[in-house]
């Protein structure tokens, strides 16, 4: 009988997870090798498990009595207790075993074998110098507490206890501004600083303010969270909280996490800062306008470099209207838009700019001197998200992608290619979703679709990027390789990268495929003449004279004089338009900086005519010189 493939799958047998170090360990337990003793009953239901942090006294006992090691101060110990994280921990057997039976506030006696104890074969702890690692001994045990705990560092150096939740999610990273009450004692008690009265206790996320465990600690928690955060030694480190740092095995902050304000650094160089002075509504950052949206700002400018002269308000020279703008689209400078961006609505944020991402780069109002550096004060009213196209019918769809598009085209005209290429690409993407209904419809997506992907090729290829380019083109020739625009665009970018055979194949296919383009391809076939012809000249006059040296000479190759004319003819070249319709060849003669090429003059062939007239060189005057004048 068939067994149904899917019931089949339910009913197998999950795999299960192999078991851990712990898990192999404790199969070397036999029975009588660990007895316990009940000496004091703790209080509680239930005892510490996996993952919990243990605090216990251990002091361990010969079976005459005779104490061999302990914690405690009576008995020569230092008084600190043993801090371990069950399934983390690096723990003798028998108490990996035992501890988990007890309560909290249980003093309990284990009597170990030699191998439940140091003599396990492959203990994971070393023993003591002097140890009786091979006597059955007592080990009497007070667990102090034991709570879920909060691993911070893989070394158990620094762990969190949470005394109370705190809200939401987000931690403090650097560069943020983070005020909290502190206080810090020894595992004996001790108070060692107290921050708890008057004011929190202010710093700066990874500036050193603090001691580095502390920090580690804090930066896990969330607003209004209280915790105490246990940190070892090697990270008790000297700061403005703790100038003086004795000898501390470990040190007990407790925490409450009362504030801390979002600093981000948005280029990672700390040029360009955005810093948060009022919080505003909503998750971080999901309730962002992170997608291209109409957002309404209030704002206000200021020139640093001018004792903070305020160059434009809002609220004061905009008759208190807010500024109501299209992200995406290049409308407001770089730094401004990256920004708001990360705001919630109702946020306020101090953001400052260098010049480059503020007016260097855009429209400059004429009270902003040139390089200067701004800092907006910025509040977000709210923003809009762009319109769904979920549930439109095929007209509406093309109406909003025809929109999206021509905004693309704006802003290629306008130089800002990447920007166009993101909008034309937006497009593209939600046309994986589209799905035309009859041949008439398919007809105007199909067409649509290829004069975004050509649309694309053309800022790729005024980019720099002519590869891409001509991938992107394939996307289109693929499907219709007579497509004459197709292959027109592939052809310039064929020509840009330095593929010359390649680039004349496309210039007469046009021609083949469509007459009435004839024009166009012979004035693109003209063109990738001339540029063959540069080609040649800039790789004969670099090596001019390579030769015409006597033999054993070594020319040095010299360098292109006249780059300044032929960077300027390249830019006259290099315009490209982007497509506005399917027909329309004139828009589109384009080229991109010039590329290594790789036809019959390349730098490659000209290394190896030079490597030849330099070793004929040398063999001549061997000849003369030597194999001559020995004779």
């Amino acid at each position: 009988m068939a067994v149904n493939g899917d019931a089949e799958h339910e009913f197998a047998p999950q795999k299960k997870k192999p078991p851990s170090e712990d898990e192999k360990r404790k199969k070397k337990i036999v029975p009588g090798s660990l007895m316990k003793a009940l000496v004091r009953p703790g209080g509680g239901d239930s005892g510490p498990s996996d993952g919990d942090q243990v605090i216990y006294h251990c002091t361990i006992r010969t079976l005459d009595g005779v104490v061999v090691e302990s914690t405690r101060s009576d008995y020569g110990g230092r008084g600190t207790p043993i801090r371990h994280v069950l399934g983390k921990s690096k723990m003798l057997l028998g108490l990996l075993e035992g501890i988990p039976t007890m309560l909290k506030g249980e003093v309990a006696m284990f009597k170990m074998k030699p191998q439940l104890h140091y003599g396990e074969d492959d203990c994971p702890v070393s023993a003591p110098d002097g140890f009786p690692k091979d006597d059955e001994l007592h080990f009497e045990i007070e667990l102090i507490e034991f709570f879920k705990a909060k691993v911070v560092t893989d070394d158990l150096g620094v762990v969190k206890k949470v005394i109370r939740e705190g809200q939401g999610w987000e931690s403090p990273r650097e560069p943020y501004e983070v005020k909290a009450w502190i206080s810090a004692k020894t595992v004996t008690g001790k108070l060692i600083i107290s921050h708890t009265e008057g004011e929190p206790y202010s710093f700066t996320f990874g500036k050193s303010e603090v001691p580095k465990g502390l920090e580690m600690g804090i930066g896990t928690m969330v607003r209004e969270e209280k915790a105490v955060i246990y940190v070892t030694s090697q990270y008790i480190t000297q700061s403005p909280l703790m100038p003086v740092v004795e000898d501390y095995a470990e040190v007990q902050f407790e925490v409450e996490l009362v504030h801390f304000i979002q600093v981000r650094d948005m280029l990672g160089d700390g040029r360009l800062i955005k810093r948060r002075i009022r919080d505003g509504k909503g998750d971080f950052p999901m309730d962002c306008p992170l997608h291209d949206s109409l957002l309404r700002v209030h704002y206000k400018g200021t020139v640093l470099n001018e004792r903070n002269r305020v160059f434009y308000d809002t609220r004061v020279d905009n008759d208190g209207q807010p500024l109501e703008f299209c992200s995406g689209e290049g409308l407001v400078p770089e730094g401004f838009e990256m920004a708001v961006r990360l705001m919630l609505p109702g946020e306020i944020a101090l953001v400052t700019s260098p010049p480059d991402y503020a007016y260097d780069k855009f429209t400059r109002p004429a009270n902003v001197p040139e390089g200067a550096h701004i800092q907006w004060e910025i509040e977000l009213l709210g923003f809009e998200m762009p319109k769904e196209w979920t549930g439109l019918d095929f007209k509406s769809i093309m109406d909003e992608a025809e929109k999206i598009r021509n905004t693309g085209n704006r802003l290629f005209k306008e130089g800002k290619c990447e920007l166009a290429k993101t909008k034309y690409e937006q497009v593209l993407r939600e046309f994986n979703h589209v799905n035309p209904q009859d041949d008439e419809e398919g007809k105007v997506f199909a067409n649509t679709r290829n004069l975004l992907h050509l649309n694309v090729a053309a800022c790729l290829l005024k980019l720099g990027d002519c590869r891409k380019s001509i991938e992107t083109c394939n996307k289109v020739l693929e499907a219709n390789p007579a497509h004459v625009k197709g292959l027109y665009r592939r052809g310039m970018a064929y020509m840009a990268c330095g593929d010359f055979e390649e680039a004349r194949a496309d210039f007469k296919m046009m021609i083949k495929v469509d007459k009435s383009t004839e024009s166009d391809a012979t004035t693109a076939l003209s063109k990738l003449k001339q540029k063959e012809q540069e080609v040649e000249m800039k790789a004969r006059k670099q090596f001019k004279g390579l030769f015409d040296k006597k033999p054993g000479e070594i020319t040095e190759v010299k360098s292109d004089e006249d780059g300044d004319q032929r960077t300027s003819e390249n830019q006259r070249d290099s315009e490209v338009h982007v497509d506005s319709d399917a027909t329309n060849l004139q828009d589109s003669h384009e080229t991109a900086p010039n590329l290594p090429p790789r036809g019959w003059f390349s730098p490659l062939f000209w290394f190896f005519l030079f490597s030849l007239g330099l070793v004929l060189s040398l063999l001549a005057y061997w000849q003369e010189n030597i194999f001559f004048k020995a004779s």
